[in-house]
């Protein structure tokens, strides 16, 4: 298993803006405050998302669009690099009007209200790189 270890940086409570998308928001957020590496939770309502499924076998995402306004269920994610830059994994929950839920890799979300909780982690410089394994960007660590 190869591990990292970190320690409790800054606790950002952020509400992000109405019509913005959530993963850049989440990205400038990291930028504007030169965090590299951190962990986040999201709560709030989308106006309109795009999430993925990763099919393994074919190692590609499978693309649903989510029209209307849906409820964030649940919303965890981490702040890497990936490329030298920051870059922003999130998976969310979402449930409709009647409580029906589709979950998956978040791509776009279009924010109708939505109160972010980014917890920055201080420590090793945390990469992603190409695993030809799984054809994902995946953490590379100089860990355990």
């Amino acid at each position: 298993m190869r591990e990292a270890e970190f320690k409790l940086g800054r606790c950002l409570l952020v509400r992000l803006k109405h019509g913005s998308e959530v993963n850049a928001e989440i990205l400038d957020i990291a930028k504007d405050n030169k965090i590299h590496t951190a962990t986040f939770t999201l709560i709030g309502a989308l106006k309109h998302a795009k999430i993925a499924y990763y099919n393994q076998a074919k190692k590609e995402y499978k693309l649903m669009e989510l029209q209307g306004p849906h409820e964030i269920s649940s919303c965890t994610g981490n702040v890497s690099l990936r490329e030298n830059k920051p870059f922003v994994h999130a998976h969310v929950v979402l449930a409709d009007e009647h409580g029906s839920t589709k979950s998956g890799h978040l791509l776009e979300g279009i924010v109708f209200a939505a109160e972010l909780h980014l917890q920055e982690l201080v420590g090793t410089k945390l990469e992603r790189e190409h695993d030809d394994t799984t054809g994902l960007a995946l953490w590379k660590t100089g860990g355990k």
